[in-house]
């Protein structure tokens, strides 16, 4: 099982109030992650006293911090160099709490760079800020990727480089200094070799530089916006192509209309957003805007199609007074369409937003773009009736198939004190764009349907997705 962190195996029931803690402490230390407890039966039926955890003062402390004040000095040095900057942050910026988005944000208006993130790291910076760029990789914006790619200071906070980043790994980001910041050191110069590797909680790490830069005396903003106002000038002009720009239609209900919709009724409420796996989860990653941490789960890496739902539920028992949305779709929920037996069991007034297409969406894509339109198995034609299906759980079913009555409904589904399935009809034939192609290098994407001549994916693309 390689996938987890650590395991255990309980053989004394003694040793267990100590493997619990042990458990728990290397589960939230550095890099977060899963643990495993093996308690066999005999364990299991055994009795001990209860030995008390010395609590300590910080779990995700010191040790973890190995930067020197040097290499927080090359930091700020190419900083004030930089003529083409650009900050990526990824859930690293997440997962080291919340008062790293306060710093990140702190940050980045001090040294007035443009941002990026990853699919995990979306909330860490405010997403409706001017400085935001969007999301970068395979559908991250135009915008995103071409400053990615000609960029001269690249300042990776808490991300891992991954493929869906990278594109072709050998002419990413060909012209730039690399800088990764991360409290993992075994994914420093892992996939793209870097020139400052700063090992520490991002957190502390940004603080240390912002005391550091606060201490110039005229700072580093003015001269940095000097310096790179040519830089927002090209950053500007790549805004114009407006990337996540869809053809709207007053007959059927586009996908990203529908996100798009479902952001503007809900962006008042702290609204906490889960996702399934598809074309579903990037359009909501692109479309909604998320300006707080840890309103976003989704299923990165693995992609796991079903983690929605189990998700809101669990973000609905630990917040039960917040609105909670999985964005669904039709194929992905099913997998796990059961849990809405404990969402009614505990009442928890989770709503599950599906996009209906029926279509597995991004496998369909896939197979027009990639494999000559020759589809197979994408097509769902027995699909249940979703209102029904809601109503046979015991909770409120809501259909919308014209983009008329789409808002009325959005808000009935809103203001239902209860879980609801909303069955959402959208355009079956609609891509997800832009979509960098396998093979290509992270500025060349495709970003739209008359697009997909220019950069057809053919021969040893194909076998790279």
């Amino acid at each position: 099982m390689h996938f987890k962190k650590h395991n255990w195996l309980v053989k004394d029931i003694k040793e267990l109030p100590k493997v619990m803690h042990e458990a728990f402490k290397v589960a939230t230390t550095g890099r977060p992650g899963p643990v495993l407890i093996d308690i066999p039966k005999d364990i299991q039926f055994a009795k001990t006293n209860y030995t008390k955890f010395k609590k300590e003062k910080k779990l995700n402390g010191k040790i973890h911090n190995k930067f020197s004040e040097n290499e927080i000095n090359q930091l700020i040095d190419l900083i004030s160099k930089a003529k083409k900057p650009v900050v990526y942050t990824g859930g690293g910026v997440i997962n080291s709490g919340p008062q790293a988005s306060e710093t990140l944000k702190e940050f980045v208006r001090l040294i007035g760079f443009p941002i990026t993130s990853t699919l995990q790291g979306l909330g860490a910076f405010p997403g409706d800020d001017d400085q935001f760029i969007g999301m970068l990789g395979m559908h991250g914006t135009y915008e995103a990727n071409n400053a990615m790619h000609d960029c001269d200071l690249l300042i990776n906070i808490g991300a891992r480089f991954d493929d869906r980043i990278t594109g072709k790994i050998d002419e990413f980001s060909p012209k730039s200094k690399k800088v990764h910041i991360d409290i993992d050191p075994s994914s420093i110069n892992k996939i793209i070799k870097v020139d400052l590797a700063i090992v520490g909680d991002v957190n502390e790490v940004i603080k240390s530089a912002i005391k550091k830069i606060n201490k110039k005396q005229n700072g580093l903003k003015n001269s940095n916006n000097q310096r790179i106002s040519k830089w927002w000038d090209q950053i500007q002009k790549w805004r114009t192509k407006d990337s996540l720009g869809f053809i709207n239609s007053d007959i059927e209900i586009k996908p990203q209309h529908a996100v798009k919709r479902l952001y503007e009724l809900t962006k008042n409420q702290d609204t906490f957003i889960t996702t399934e796996v598809g074309q579903h989860q990037m359009w909501a990653a692109q479309h909604y805007k998320f300006n707080k941490p840890n309103r976003w789960m989704t299923s990165g890496g693995l992609g796991t199609m079903g983690y929605g739902l189990p998700a809101a539920v669990g973000v609905q028992i630990a917040h039960p007074d917040k609105l909670v949305i999985d964005i669904a779709g039709e194929a992905s929920v099913l997998m796990t369409i059961q849990e809405m037996s404990t969402a009614v069991q505990y009442n928890l007034p989770i709503k599950i937003f599906i996009l209906n297409n029926q279509y597995m969406g991004m496998v369909r894509q896939w197979q027009e773009l990639l494999h000559e339109k020759n589809y197979s198995e994408s097509y769902s034609e027995a699909l249940p009736d979703f209102v029904k299906l809601a109503e046979a759980y015991g909770c409120k079913g809501i259909k919308a198939d014209n983009p008329n009555e789409l808002d009325d409904k959005i808000k009935e589904m809103i203001n239902y004190k209860g879980p609801v399935i909303f069955d959402c009809h959208v355009d079956p034939n609609e891509n997800c764009f832009p979509m960098i192609p396998s093979g290509k290098p992270h500025n060349q994407m495709i970003l739209g349907p008359s697009d997909k001549e220019e950069n057809k994916i053919t021969g040893k693309g194909k076998s790279l997705v």
